[in-house]
C-alpha cells in the first residue's frame, strides 16, 4: 500500500488582483483628469458697466419676474400703439390683464407697483415696497423691439422729467441688461 500524498495548494493571493484593479482605476482617473484639464474653457462672467445691472445675476426674484413681464408685454404695447397711434395707458394694459400692469396677487407680492405713462415715451412703476422690488422705468421708441428697462431701489422715487441716459444715471437709475452666454444656455458650440 502506498502512503497517501498530501499536496498543499495555496490560494491565489488577492493582493495581485487588488493591485491590478487599483492600477487600472488610477490609470482611468489620470486619463479622465487630463481630458478635463485639456478641454477646460475659462468661463469669465461678462462684465457690465457700473450703471447697469445683469438681469440674471443682479436682480431679486421679484425684480426678475417684473422684468420678464415687461419684456413679454412689450409686443402687446407695440400692437396697441399701432391700433391707437399712441401708447396705451397703464389702466388700459391693466384692464387687458397684462402683467405687471394688472393689479393681482402676483403684482402685490412683487412690490405693488403703481404704473403711470410718462410723456408718451416711457412707463414708470413706482414700488410700494422697495425692499421687495425696486421701481422700474421702461423707455420705448417707435421701432424698438427690445425694451430699455431701468431700475431704482431708492425709497422716495420721483418720476424723472429727463429720460436721457445721463439724467437717469445721475438720479440713481440703473439700466438692466440681459446677456445670453454659455452659462445661460448651457450649450458649448465648438
Amino acid at each position: 500500500m502506498s502512503h497517501p500524498t498530501t499536496q498543499v495548494v495555496r490560494p491565489a493571493g488577492a493582493g495581485h488582483e487588488t493591485l491590478n484593479v487599483l492600477l487600472l482605476c488610477l490609470m482611468i482617473l489620470a486619463i479622465a483628469g487630463s481630458v478635463v484639464a485639456w478641454r477646460h474653457e475659462s468661463q469669465d462672467a461678462p462684465h457690465v458697466s457700473r450703471h447697469q445691472l445683469d438681469a440674471r445675476r443682479d436682480l431679486s426674484a421679484s425684480e426678475q419676474g417684473i422684468y420678464a413681464d415687461l419684456r413679454v408685454t412689450l409686443d402687446e404695447i407695440h400692437l396697441l400703439r399701432q391700433e391707437q397711434h399712441t401708447l396705451p395707458t397703464p389702466e388700459t394694459l391693466a384692464d387687458e390683464g397684462f402683467a405687471p400692469f394688472a393689479q393681482d396677487a402676483s403684482s402685490v407680492s412683487r412690490g405693488g407697483h403703481a404704473w403711470q405713462l410718462l410723456t408718451d415715451k416711457a412707463y414708470i412703476g413706482q414700488s410700494q415696497t422697495p425692499t421687495v422690488a425696486g421701481s422700474f422705468l421702461m423707455r420705448l421708441t417707435a421701432g424698438d423691439d427690445a425694451p430699455d428697462i431701468w431700475l431704482n431701489r431708492a425709497t422716495d422715487i420721483k418720476a424723472p422729467a429727463d429720460l436721457t441716459d445721463a439724467a437717469l444715471e445721475s438720479a440713481g437709475w440703473q439700466q438692466i441688461v440681459a446677456q445670453f452666454d454659455a452659462g445661460v444656455t448651457r450649450q458649448h458650440r465648438h
